[in-house]
């Protein structure tokens, strides 16, 4: 039986040119799915064997028959990852026929009993647990899933090396959202995370020293540019005042009024000024209110670069 006749599978025809076979150079590959291997169409070597298949299986609902190969991908979110089963809540058959009651209540007992034995240790009821704190945080300061998903396995490293014990879940959510995002170059001041925490900034602030230590944890440091895109677009700022309030912070770096002060209060500063200068003009309460930057802090900032930079403000 030929090797076409033998595998299951069609021929790539050249789609893995970025590989080429050891023996004769060639280019083009079949892949058999039932032995998981990669063969040489021109000369019958295996390239590559015991392969994983991590693409769609067959998935059973209630509806109907979803012809897949597999089910959902892992989510990181989830305690087990997705990986457990789970009995669902429809008492219904295949047909999408209400069972009978005492098959109902059978089904009933045995999604009691699946919640029960879920977790198989209190690790994974504490990542439960931080997975809906991470999501609800996330959601209010409109985080994207990719940083919410980095923030989740930041929490299960200090998880399973028992880091979290003796401490809030809350204030280690909260190292984790605000890594997440340093890491990220998409910052978040302690600030804008303790308002959406239980926990206050100065206990997020020992909880960050303590796990960045313990974890060793290298991050980004942040800069006022990173935080002018997010502030201008909260206050509805055109492209123009964006780049000039981008400009102002470069000169201010150039001039030295940059060095030593918080980068947050510098951004805030810089896009007022350039709100001004464009005719868009916000007011130092709302940028505060957005920033978590008091006016003073605001107003001093701005006064510095108007006297070193000698800008001009229109009339």
């Amino acid at each position: 039986m030929g090797l076409e006749e033998h595998i299951p599978s069609k021929d790539n025809g050249g789609s893995k040119a970025d590989k080429e076979c050891p023996d004769c150079s060639g280019t083009r590959f079949v892949e058999d799915d039932v032995r998981a291997e990669i063969i040489c169409f021109k000369c019958g070597l295996v390239i590559e064997e015991k392969l994983i298949d991590d693409g769609p299986s067959n998935v059973f609902s209630n509806e109907d028959w979803d012809k897949q190969t597999t089910g959902p991908a892992s989510n990181i979110m989830i305690h087990d990852k997705g990986l457990s089963t789970e009995i669902g809540w429809k008492n219904r058959d295949y047909n999408n026929k209400r069972l009978p009651k005492k098959r109902g209540a059978q089904v009933y007992r045995m999604r009691q009993w699946q919640n029960r034995i879920r977790f198989s240790n209190s690790t994974e009821r504490n990542i439960m647990v931080a997975s809906k704190e991470i999501t609800t945080i996330g959601a209010k300061l409109n985080l994207p899933e990719s940083i919410k998903e980095s923030a989740m396995v930041i929490y299960r490293l200090a998880a399973n090396k028992s880091l979290v014990r003796g401490r809030s879940i809350e204030a280690v959510v909260a190292f984790s959202i605000y890594a997440a995002c340093r890491l990220a170059d998409n910052p978040r001041s302690l600030d804008e995370i303790a308002e959406y925490s239980d926990q206050n900034r100065k206990q997020i602030g020992r909880t960050y020293r303590f796990l960045k230590r313990k974890l060793k944890v290298k991050l980004n440091q942040t800069k006022p540019q990173d935080y002018v895109d997010r502030l201008c677009s909260e206050l509805g700022l055109s492209r123009e005042t964006k780049f000039y309030s981008l400009d102002i912070i470069a000169k201010a770096t150039e001039a030295g009024l940059v060095s030593g002060r918080g980068p947050l209060g510098i951004a805030a500063s810089s896009t007022y000024l350039a709100s001004r200068i464009y005719g868009e003009k916000r007011t130092q309460k709302e940028i505060a209110q957005i920033t978590g930057v008091t006016e003073v802090t605001i107003r001093n900032r701005y006064k510095e670069m108007i006297k070193k930079l000698n800008i001009d403000l229109p009339e």
